[in-house]
């Protein structure tokens, strides 16, 4: 029988607590694209000289000089995180369960669940936000906004490099600062993280006993064991719990959740 957006809301409603889990493929559907036009338009010279035909990938280039590490970086948080703004599909997600007693943890690092007005108490970033600079030093972020916009401002359209006098620093220690983005061991997992984690902690365990929806939404394997894994096995533990993930191509789950669990094969956007 074909799970129907109204069988979705009356879970929602019926729901004593929801745990919503955000991946890749919810801002993807969203329509956030790291690629084609959207790349080309704004970074075709990272086709041009490197062959890059993507964000993502260009992201993980060994630039020459700092100055053109933050061009290319200062233009990308600027176009995924300041430019785009809160966009509908996060917007219908609210209208969910604006009155619900939700929580939100995500591997993305959009802001777009703040951006849309989620409540900030209940969201877990795990993986970063493209809004904040670290000191691996001070093991401290900062909002980083008004530096980002002073450097795409200051971008030479021919050599591709900002202004050596924007290069951002820790305001603390002078030293360089890096985007807080989880790609190493030296992400910064601040006191705002650390009391995001409590919260999540705590959610999870005020209803670990009662009927909870895990509602998982674009997760992928890239890092399973952040969300995916985590709802697989509360749910294992918990009788009353339900597991449903909407994800195209999505895979099959262990047989011992199987009568608990509804898997949507379908493009987010659409279904929600």
């Amino acid at each position: 029988m074909m799970f129907t957006k109204e069988q979705l809301v009356k879970m929602i409603n019926e729901a004593d607590a929801v745990v919503i889990g955000a991946g890749s493929g919810l801002s993807t559907a969203a329509g956030f694209s790291y690629d084609g036009n959207r790349f080309m338009n704004n970074f075709k010279y990272m086709f041009d000289e490197y062959g890059y035909r993507d964000m993502y990938s260009a992201g993980f280039h060994w630039f020459d000089d700092e100055e053109s590490k933050w061009a290319y970086w200062s233009k990308f948080v600027f176009l995924n995180r300041y430019e785009e703004g809160a966009l509908p599909l996060y917007q219908r997600l609210l209208e969910l369960v604006q009155d619900k007693n939700y929580f939100i943890i995500t591997t993305n690092v959009d802001h777009q669940f703040q951006m849309t007005g989620f409540n900030k108490n209940k969201l877990f970033y795990t993986q970063g936000d493209y809004g904040l600079f670290q000191c691996n030093h001070c093991h401290k972020t900062f909002d980083n906004e008004k530096q980002i916009k002073e450097m795409v401002n200051s971008i030479n359209s021919k050599t591709h490099k900002i202004l050596t006098t924007l290069i951002p620093k820790c305001p603390i220690c002078g030293r360089p600062v890096e985007m807080n983005l989880r790609c190493d061991e030296t992400f910064v997992e601040d006191d705002g993280w650390e009391q995001a984690s409590l919260r999540y902690k705590k959610f999870l365990k005020d209803n670990e006993n009662k009927k909870v929806l895990f509602f998982e939404l674009g997760v992928g394997y890239n890092t399973p064991i952040i969300i995916k894994y985590p709802f697989m096995k509360m749910v294992y533990k918990n009788p009353k719990a339900t597991y449903v993930a909407i994800n195209k191509g999505h895979s099959e789950v262990p047989k011992e959740i199987q009568g608990q669990t509804i898997l949507v094969n379908n493009d987010i956007n659409e279904f929600i």
